[in-house]
């Protein structure tokens, strides 16, 4: 009995910390989400499956390397350079220590940023470049709360 707590606590902290991880960029969200599920399995009262445990754990990679991939994929599409990828998560980064505004409105700041020192102080295409530096990674955060909103939300539904 003792262990099936044990393994409940366990298995709900590595999904709220998974669930931060959807958007704090240095924290893996969806594999640690994926290994509260892997807790889960273990305990005698949910009633998780081993198909549902490998179909979550592709799904986890998957959305894992989309996350990488949307923002300069966009960045691309709309003109910008890698510098503009990597100015958005500094920006992100940064921006966790304002606040709530900050998460949104960092990554764009620092895209714009990166692109306009890329671009030494020459302002064409910069704001696009951003822009789609911005979509990328709201794309991806979108896609990876989406990905362990699911897989909160099968946890609680395997104790019913």
């Amino acid at each position: 009995m003792a262990l099936n707590i044990v393994l409940i606590v366990v298995a709900s902290l590595l999904l709220l910390i998974g669930f931060i991880g959807t958007f704090v960029p240095v924290i893996p969200g969806a594999p640690l989400a994926w290994l509260g599920l892997l807790a889960a399995y273990f305990c005698e009262y949910s009633d998780v499956s081993v198909l549902m445990l490998i179909i979550t754990a592709v799904l986890a990679v998957v959305v894992s390397i989309m996350d990488n991939i949307f923002p300069i994929i966009m960045t691309k599409n709309f003109g910008g350079s890698k510098a503009a990828t990597t100015g958005s998560t500094i920006g992100l980064i940064i921006g966790l220590f304002v606040g709530p505004v900050g998460i949104i409105v960092g990554p764009f700041v620092g895209a714009f940023l990166g692109e306009l020192i890329h671009n030494r102080g020459n302002s064409d295409g910069v704001l696009k470049a951003a822009f789609g530096a911005f979509v990328g990674f709201l794309t991806g955060t979108g896609i990876k709360m989406v990905c362990v909103g699911f897989f909160i939300w099968y946890f609680i539904h395997s104790f019913f």
